[in-house]
């Protein structure tokens, strides 16, 4: 395509004679010939095919196409010089801070693997990880005491000012400890969980409504034994422990399934899919350091969920 055709080279010597009125001083300015600067611009008619300069005894003035072309031209090289200087800006050292809020869905799954790659880069950026409720956390974002918030996509009331970058899309999960009898059980249904101390998701959580949704949905009701929990350290060892059921994102029992202390009741969750993503405010601009975060936790993100569908 033509765009893959112009170099640096031919945008700065345009940019360069437009600027100086003359091929010489151009010339002068680049510590190029004046023969070199000649070519590079024939070349540059040449693939655009229009004439872009008139020569004269008087110096050189813009045809109308070369008026037109010295407007992106212009921002191209200056687009590239951002570009450059942002990256000499994000390997300084000690001068930068992140703060990252972190929701229990993506703690235990894709952050810590995606802090490891940001790691591996050898910036010298000190990472602050805050893991609270979303509420809270939302909070801290839009009056910039977080940068990011890593998580499920919160209710559209609470997006205002703010933007939201999808990753992946997960369920909730009704975990329980290997060798729970209801794994035995057959034609087991949501009913069945009645019977059991449920370890429910505190009200004001993202996933509070998808579950009490799916719970309706399916005529549970209300539940005889909850305990509403926000600790997923507290989550893991009561279950481990107990014959109780947790709902919770699957991202956060995945590791403890993948390790066989913990199995997810086979129920259809598909009706409380939802988003995980990134969070930013809408009117921020991310700085070098915290673009390479974010691309840092994309790429974790595709390495570990490829295909994902929960």
């Amino acid at each position: 395509m033509l765009y893959n055709r112009i170099k640096f080279r031919h945008l700065q010597c345009f940019l360069e004679v437009a600027r100086q009125r003359s091929v010489g001083r151009a010339a002068d300015a680049l510590s190029l010939s004046q023969p070199a600067v000649s070519k590079k611009l024939k070349e540059l008619e040449e693939m655009l095919g229009v004439r872009l300069m008139e020569r004269s005894k008087n110096g050189v003035t813009l045809t109308g196409f070369g008026e037109v072309f010295l407007k992106y031209a212009g921002a191209s090289v200056n687009a590239l010089r951002e570009g450059a200087e942002s990256i000499s800006q994000a390997q300084m050292k000690g001068k930068t801070r992140l703060s990252i809020g972190i929701l229990p869905t993506v703690a235990a799954s894709i952050l810590p693997k995606a802090v490891d790659r940001f790691r591996t880069l050898g910036m010298d950026v000190t990472l602050k990880l805050v893991s609270a409720p979303n509420n809270f956390l939302l909070g801290q974002l839009r009056v910039g005491d977080l940068d990011l918030v890593v998580g499920r996509l919160a209710e559209p009331a609470q997006m205002s000012g703010l933007s939201f970058q999808h990753l992946y899309s997960e369920s909730i999960v009704f975990a329980v400890r290997k060798g729970h009898p209801l794994l035995s059980k057959e034609r087991l249904s949501f009913m069945d969980i009645r019977d059991y101390t449920v370890l429910f998701p505190v009200e004001g959580s993202i996933i509070a409504k998808a579950a009490e949704a799916i719970l309706l949905a399916e005529g549970v009701g209300e539940l005889p034994d909850v305990i509403e929990v926000i600790s997923g350290a507290f989550g893991k060892e009561y279950v481990r422990q107990t014959d109780a059921i947790w709902i919770i994102s699957h991202g956060v029992a995945a590791p403890q399934i993948g390790l066989g202390v913990m199995e997810a009741l086979p129920l259809d969750t598909k009706e409380t899919l939802g988003p995980v993503g990134l969070t930013i405010r809408a009117d921020t601009i991310p700085s070098p350091a915290m673009q390479l975060f974010m691309h840092a936790v994309r790429d974790e993100a595709k390495a570990q969920k490829p295909g994902y569908d929960r």
